[in-house]
């Protein structure tokens, strides 16, 4: 089940794999920030950080780091202005993955680089198949939340309403799931999201990847376990069911 802790947790543990490949005191540009939790871990590091993110984000009112809103497509910032792209899970949102190559291709410094974190083939199989347990799990920890414990008043009965159509979206969303990114379905995307086809993409749009590997910790869409699986038995599932996330180091060639 989505927890935004949870995720964070998650999402840090990935930051202290990521910062590996950063140059000391580089100016960050983070591409789709979400809720700024990395980029603020990237700023107590020592980087010069700037963030950017769609106003209209599932995240807009749990920002915790400075974000500039931006339309998508174009970046605010001067030509040859940024050491170091970096995103998180967020290339596959894009709907125009050529303009927006391009323009990281402009604010990157002849010497800069792109570091990108994009699901995989893997968390896209175990997402899908998840989503039952998920909502089995959901249900057994909602249902007795939901249950009157005596009779219930008129503004009870409209909270409990409210409880239950949210828990009935909730379910039905894990049943009849629709695709994560902005191409293809849950089935397409299973080779959407693998390795492969994103180190095509990059090279398509005037990239050479440089450096990829997995992240090394399993985890789905749907948060099964959630924090009660610990991120050492995830980066042990991740050796047989696949690592959630892949990381690819690029740096712009001449088209």
């Amino acid at each position: 089940m989505f927890s935004i802790p949870h995720l964070n947790t998650l999402r840090k543990a990935e930051i202290d794999r990521i910062v590996t490949f950063f140059e000391p005191q580089a100016r960050v540009l983070e591409i789709g920030a979400g809720t700024g939790e990395q980029s603020l871990e990237l700023k107590r590091r020592g980087f010069d950080v700037t963030a950017i993110e769609i106003s209209d984000s599932n995240y807009a009112l749990n920002r915790q780091f400075p974000i500039i809103d931006y339309d998508g497509k174009h970046i605010p910032l001067p030509d040859a202005s940024v050491d170091i792209v970096f995103s998180s899970n967020v290339l596959e949102h894009v709907p125009d993955l050529p303009q927006m190559h391009a323009e990281i291709r402009r604010i990157l410094k002849p010497s800069g680089y792109c570091i990108h974190v994009l699901p995989t083939h893997s968390w896209r199989l175990w997402t899908t198949l998840s989503s039952l347990p998920d909502a089995v799990v959901y249900l057994f920890i909602a249902l007795p939340q939901l249950l009157p414990r005596a009779l219930p008043r008129r503004a009870e009965l409209r909270r409990l309403a409210l409880a239950w159509y949210q828990s009935a979206r909730y379910v039905a969303g894990r049943l009849l799931q629709r695709r994560h990114g902005e191409r293809g379905n849950i089935i397409s995307e299973l080779w959407l999201f693998h390795p492969e086809w994103w180190r095509r993409n990059f090279q398509k749009n005037g990239f050479l990847v440089v450096h990829d590997e997995p992240m090394g910790l399993f985890y789905t869409g749907n948060m099964l376990f959630g924090p009660r699986l610990g991120l050492a038995e995830r980066g042990r599932l991740a050796g047989s069911l696949g690592s959630a996330c892949h990381l690819f180091k690029l740096v712009a060639s001449n088209l």
